[in-house]
């Protein structure tokens, strides 16, 4: 008998299967709380987070959601650093530092609340993402100084990405190995800066994403790419068609591109999205028959293999799971 988790991995493959997988999550803490994982109160309630979002849920799948760990602490970066030159010289936080080995601890007790054999997938950011965090707090002007570091010296910028990356591959290689993830959620995003060009994120960040999706694969792992539309930035997804991944994601409606157009970029892969992720977005606000007719659009569009129908991005926590129980319905209409 086909486990959930087997029947997921062959969906995940571009494999043919008796029905359409169903992906969406969202965050179990608040905003405030994600850079603080060491805080066992935040640890706990990400954990409590996830068993009751599984028991609401049923989720085909579970992206397990790295609530507490969005700041890498390499004590050589820190806010106030004006120059990439500040970073020369950076070192390894190690494969034992504790903010590895508490992550593939949260994600060992995550799984082992799971009721039945479920595919699941660690969030992970580019290192680009953490480094921009760290110098500038999340959603302020880090994607300018990331910029400016590039404009002042691009190759140290990459050494200091390679570093980081480095880092986040030992930590996907302990997530998959020790703690049993199937794989990993690769949240990348183009430089959300007009200076920024395609030329530069080749050279300097791409190597870095590189890395981490084929230390992924080297430790047994599936790659789902997710290209962030989040809070309204834009990509240009023809950055990542090369990158080895397995399944792709990305914000249809705000990039222009529709799953079965993606899944033709991408080369024939997987993909994954289709709804707006928004407190403005139809999942979140439509009728069960809207909702259900935009699943019908979606593999009208598609066809029923190599596609898995979720959102751009994480879905607002407050939404209710009797909607993702209408689009779970609707898969098998």
């Amino acid at each position: 008998m086909t486990t959930k988790r087997e029947w997921v991995l062959k969906a995940f493959k571009n494999e043919k299967v008796d029905k359409v997988p169903v992906g969406f999550w969202y965050h179990f803490t608040t905003d405030d709380e994600r850079g603080d994982g060491f805080n066992s109160e935040i640890f706990n309630k990400n954990i409590a987070g996830h068993k009751k979002f599984v028991s609401d849920v049923n989720p085909d799948f579970v992206k397990i959601m790295s609530d507490g760990f969005f700041i890498y602490p390499n004590e050589q970066i820190h806010q106030g650093i004006t120059s990439i030159k500040e970073l020369d010289g950076i070192i390894s936080i190690g494969e034992n530092h504790p903010w590895i080995t508490r992550q593939v601890e949260l994600a060992q007790q995550i799984r082992q609340d799971f009721p039945e054999d479920i595919a699941s997938f660690y969030n992970i950011f580019a290192p680009v993402t953490y480094l921009k965090w760290h110098l500038a707090g999340k959603g302020n002007n880090g994607d300018k100084i990331i910029e400016n570091f590039i404009k002042e010296d691009a190759a140290l910028t990459k050494k200091v990405l390679d570093v980081i990356a480095g880092d986040i591959g030992l930590l996907t290689k302990r997530l998959i190995k020790e703690a049993g993830v199937d794989g990993i959620y690769l949240s990348v995003q183009n430089i959300q800066d007009e200076r920024s060009t395609k030329e530069e994120y080749r050279q300097v960040i791409k190597p870095g994403e590189l890395h981490v999706l084929k230390r992924a694969i080297s430790a047994g792992g599936t790659n789902i790419l997710h290209i962030c539309g989040y809070e309204g930035a834009t990509n240009d997804i023809t950055y990542y068609t090369d990158y080895p991944a397995d399944v792709i994601n990305w914000a249809v409606d705000l990039e222009g591109v529709s799953l079965s157009q993606g899944r033709q970029l991408f080369g024939g892969k997987t993909v994954l999205g289709g709804f707006d992720n928004t407190e403005k977005g139809l999942l979140y606000l439509g009728s069960k028959e809207d909702i259900q007719k935009r699943v019908k659009e979606l593999l009208d569009d598609t066809g029923r293999y190599g596609v898995v129908i979720g959102a751009d991005c994480t879905v607002p926590s407050d939404i209710s799971s009797e909607r993702i129980d209408w689009v779970k319905e609707a898969v098998s209409l």
